[in-house]
């Protein structure tokens, strides 16, 4: 169930991932990975690592319009049967362009096997994708060759501490109900924002948006500047903002004057510290995120694991 997920994350980072077909697999230093949902959360947590990485992430069918034959593709699938994730396998297979992949099984571990495609299995463990994090990272870093990335996960098994977070997980939710979270976080921890927005529709089931300085300093700020005939509008929003003390000293002012300007407004804001070093850190937000979002969903009455509305699309468009 998504508690025991939780609990148990930290040990993914024991994850020692072996690439089949190895004698087939080539380094890169540019990478294209294809997956949808919670399948490709990980890529963009190596970008957040390492910013200047050059990963490019692509959810839809197929390959982008144009695709670099020096760039390695990456199909990714926890299931092995995610449609478009299988449909840019296929493409990039026609084109004879580099191709690695990664999931728990399925039609694409049956592809690459049968195709001598360098390719991880992940642990088969029955979670959802997205309580996956820990496996997906290893799994891409190593099929990216990034060692170091391996390295130093591997001390996440025995820093994270899901058991000590889950008090302030469930504060948070209180603090959130019968409100829309909006996540705030600088462009760098982007991936942290977008996870946030995620856990909580898929495991608390409720709305949740997400944006990034500076950018919605242009725009999206404006729609909360609350007048009489349209306060209304803002009154069921609530932001979280993802503090990290390696932003960049504007971004830290845009933080600051932003917070104060929404609680002039009547607002409710709540500012969240990343601490610890950068992996340590992005896990242990995402772990925070873990938490709100499954008391949440009891808030609510929800069951927070299955996600029966995305299983109802997929049946009705495939019948």
């Amino acid at each position: 169930m998504m508690h025991d997920a939780i609990r148990d994350f930290s040990k993914q980072f024991e994850f020692e991932p072996v690439i089949q077909n190895k004698e087939n697999w080539k380094k890169y230093g540019k990478f294209l990975v294809c997956g949808m949902g919670g399948s490709n959360l990980a890529s963009e947590l190596l970008k957040a690592w390492r910013p200047k990485l050059d990963i490019q992430t692509f959810r839809d069918y197929g390959l982008p319009a144009v695709v670099d034959p020096d760039r390695m593709i990456i199909a990714s699938s926890y299931s092995g049967n995610t449609e478009e994730t299988l449909s840019s396998f296929d493409e990039a297979r026609q084109y004879s362009l580099p191709l690695v992949a990664l999931s728990a099984g399925g039609k694409l571990k049956e592809r690459a096997l049968a195709q001598k495609i360098p390719y991880v299995e992940i642990p088969a463990t029955g979670i959802q994708p997205r309580s996956a994090l820990g496996f997906s990272f290893r799994a891409l870093a190593r099929l990216m060759g990034l060692e170091d990335a391996i390295t130093e996960s591997a001390h996440l098994a025995t820093i994270l501490k899901p058991n000590e977070i889950e008090p302030q997980g469930k504060k948070l939710a209180e603090t959130l109900k019968d409100h829309v979270p909006v996540i705030y976080a600088s462009l760098r921890n982007f991936a942290i924002a977008y996870n946030w927005k995620i856990k909580l529709n898929e495991t608390g089931k409720i709305p949740a948006f997400y944006n990034l300085f500076p950018e919605l300093n242009h725009n999206e700020m404006s729609g909360f500047d609350r007048k009489e005939k349209s306060e209304h509008l803002s009154e069921r929003f609530s932001f979280l903002f993802l503090k990290d003390a390696e932003d960049r000293p504007e971004i830290k002012e845009r933080v600051e004057v932003l917070e104060l300007q929404l609680r002039d407004r009547h607002l409710p804001v709540t500012a969240l510290n990343m601490n610890g070093e950068r992996l340590e850190k992005m896990f242990n937000s995402l772990l925070l995120a873990d938490w709100v979002a499954v008391h949440t969903a009891a808030i609510y009455g929800h069951e927070a694991e299955q996600v029966p509305m995305i299983e109802e699309f997929k049946k009705k468009i495939t019948s």
